[in-house]
């Protein structure tokens, strides 16, 4: 069974969690209506990627009453 020779310090142990600590977001700015976003994402305001409109929003798509 494997058992520690030494006991590992508190030192030498958070020293190995160093790496692991959370980085905070990096927003961009929408080219299209300014809203933060995430970089490479959809915007999620208007759905706009790289200049061009990639989803419609629900405001745009004209839904039949009879079909919903």
């Amino acid at each position: 069974m494997a058992v520690p020779q030494n006991r590992t310090t508190k030192s030498r142990r958070n020293m190995r969690r160093a790496h692991d600590a959370l980085v905070a977001a990096n927003p961009n700015e929408c080219a299209n209506c300014g809203e933060l976003k995430r970089p490479h994402h959809v915007c999620s305001a208007c759905g706009h990627y790289d200049s061009r409109e990639v989803v419609a929003s629900a405001k745009e798509v004209d839904l039949d009453e009879d079909a919903a």
